[in-house]
């Protein structure tokens, strides 16, 4: 029996549970600051770190909520900065107003910068072994951070209207995408102490799912609706995208051709019958 769906579902029980107390006369901060957190969204990247936990040491689930919580936030900032005017400008994320357009510009910023830095805090407060809790925070904020997400977004942007080379275009979204996802992995393995080489495997294949997801997210944006992506779409005219460098049936091809790697490194790892369920709608 896949046990797998009730323990996310216990996940997102506790995720709307942990909304931050901000008393403050502002009249809508504290609202604004976990509303992007509640508007649904995927949580792949907690289930990739619970799924790892559960393949690996399932008595740890239960303390595996708050490091799962701790990257879905920080990827929500991430999320919420992206829709921003002076990034990608969009009016929709999640199927829900972005806060910018809700709200305000300076409010949308300040929850972002207020759920980046929360997620650590929320690091630092789960019932965890120090040695670990350390381990965390450095994964989380190396992939996160100027040497991943946040570099990535930042060649994303510059070379907007440019057309660079594939190995480039790959060094862009190992940074902006795949590495957040390669920390989830890897933080899955921290919290179930693996070895060493398991965890290098397990990040090695979250790079690989990171590549696989950005081109699946080029694609969409090329060939769906604003209502059917719940988000935008047709917003990478002007930047550098596999869509736009290989074509169509050329981005197809190599998401196939990383998807049989994907399924191929998962046969040598304890996850694979997990993993092939929830990748599956993806496949």
């Amino acid at each position: 029996m896949n046990l797998m769906p009730l323990v996310f579902d216990r996940f997102e029980h506790y995720l709307i549970k942990q909304v931050p107390k901000v008393a403050s006369f502002h009249p809508y901060f504290e609202t604004a600051l976990w509303e992007m957190v509640l508007n649904g969204g995927k949580r792949f990247r907690p289930k990739l770190l619970l799924s790892v936990v559960a393949s690996y040491k399932p008595k740890m689930i239960e303390k595996a909520f708050a490091p799962a919580l701790a990257i879905e936030i920080l990827h929500t900032y991430s999320l919420i900065h992206d829709d921003l005017p002076a990034m990608d400008n969009a009016t929709l994320r999640r199927g829900c107003q972005t806060l910018h357009t809700k709200y305000d510009e300076t409010s949308a910023i300040l929850v972002g910068d207020g759920l980046n830095t929360h997620a650590f805090y929320l690091l630092t407060k789960a019932k965890l072994k120090p040695k670990i809790k350390v381990k965390l925070i450095q994964s989380l904020s190396y992939n996160g951070g100027i040497y991943g997400m946040v570099l990535g977004q930042a060649l994303d942007c510059h070379f907007e209207r440019q057309n660079l080379p594939l190995k480039q275009l790959k060094t862009i979204h190992l940074n902006k995408t795949a590495k957040l996802i390669a920390a989830s992995l890897q933080m899955g393995g921290i919290l179930a102490e693996c070895d060493k080489k398991t965890c290098k495997i397990l990040y090695a294949l979250g790079l690989d799912l990171g590549l696989f997801f950005q081109i699946r997210d080029d694609i969409i944006d090329a060939t769906q609706s604003e209502q059917e992506a719940g988000k935008p779409t047709h917003q990478d005219s002007i930047k550098n995208s596999y869509v736009n460098l290989l074509g169509l049936e050329g981005a197809k091809l190599e998401a196939k051709n990383l998807e049989n790697s994907i399924k191929a490194q998962l046969k040598a790892l304890k996850v694979e019958k997990i993993f092939n369920t929830l990748l599956s709608h993806y496949f």
